[in-house]
């Protein structure tokens, strides 16, 4: 028998974490440098990769690297090496009213960041010593919450036109082997508001491109009737509409926050519940362990933890 990778081997009990920002990277043609968050595991080798999106939000800071504390920390805590931009549409930047053709959201910006950050992988460990020779680049996923949720689509694989031109944007990554969308924006069409519909973005997504494995997370109280007039299950549209392998979970009682998973005790969760943001941690970190380390009992442990009690806190399909 093969003896198993590090990474397969590494303890499910948490362990020590280390935090490094701003890593700066070099990103020519970006309106200022790419600077990142760093969290990782203070002790472990052969450590898969956790591309972190953060949402648009109100906030000043939880939509930036200073963000989704509960997501980072624990999956740091759990064996992987979890890396969070400061994406152009972030309120720490002044980006939002700029007359750029992608503001305020910056769709492309932020998956090109993403990329920007697999392309330099040797940097991040140059400047984080205590990562040199821990990275398993061959294990790399994405996670993003609400407009990282869009992010993190457009990674897997789902298409949009471009309105400059009417071509189809493909920023489909290779690199990436799973992902989670967690409260990600559905179709587009009658689904969306007129506020929606003015961002291309929104209104010509195409999930049936999305053909790389991914969880689907949404709320059953999440209405965004800002964005859409289709109700909470427009946020289950990215499993739906996209080809498998998929799972989703669908949260009882959960609104846009699922429980608080952009940071500890933030006023914009109108949902907060420190239960549904630990399910969230815990199925988002099971599904990650099993997709890049096949035959790991993980996933299957946090779908039984989650359905098998006599109030489950939500749902779980697959197809």
């Amino acid at each position: 028998m093969s003896e198993p990778t590090p990474a397969a081997d590494a303890p499910r009990a948490p362990t020590p974490v280390l935090s490094v920002s701003p890593v700066v990277l070099p990103a020519p043609g970006r309106a200022v440098d790419l600077q990142v968050r760093v969290s990782a595991p203070m002790t472990g080798s052969g450590l898969p990769i956790v591309l972190l999106s953060h949402g648009h939000g109100p906030s000043n800071h939880l939509s930036s690297l200073n963000g989704y504390a509960p997501l980072a920390n624990y999956l740091a805590a759990h064996g992987f090496v979890v890396i969070q931009p400061t994406h152009l549409d972030s309120k720490t930047l002044p980006f939002r009213a700029s007359d750029h053709p992608e503001a305020p959201l910056y769709w492309r910006s932020r998956a090109e960041d993403m990329k920007r950050i697999l392309d330099q992988l040797d940097v991040i460990e140059g400047v984080v010593a205590a990562l040199a020779g821990r990275l398993d680049r061959s294990k790399v996923a994405v996670v993003g919450h609400s407009m990282g949720g869009h992010t993190a689509s457009l990674l897997l694989g789902a298409r949009l036109t471009d309105p400059r031109d009417g071509t189809e944007v493909d920023l489909a990554e290779p690199r990436i082997k799973a992902g989670v969308l967690l409260a990600a924006p559905g179709r587009g069409g009658d689904a969306l508001t007129e506020l929606a519909k003015k961002y291309s973005c929104f209104s010509t997504i195409d999930f049936s491109s999305m053909t790389t494995t991914a969880l689907v997370i949404a709320g059953d109280k999440d209405a965004a009737a800002h964005l859409t007039v289709a109700g909470a299950g427009w946020f289950a549209d990215p499993y739906h509409l996209s080809p498998g392998p998929k799972s989703l979970v669908t949260l009882f009682g959960a609104g846009h926050g699922l429980g608080g998973v952009s940071g500890y005790d933030v006023a914009e969760t109108t949902d907060e519940n420190p239960e549904r943001v630990a399910a969230v941690q815990r199925l988002t970190w099971a599904y990650l362990r099993t997709e890049l380390n096949p035959g790991d009992s993980a996933w299957q442990e946090a779908q039984d933890a989650l359905t098998g009690v006599a109030n489950p806190l939500g749902r779980v399909e697959s197809r």
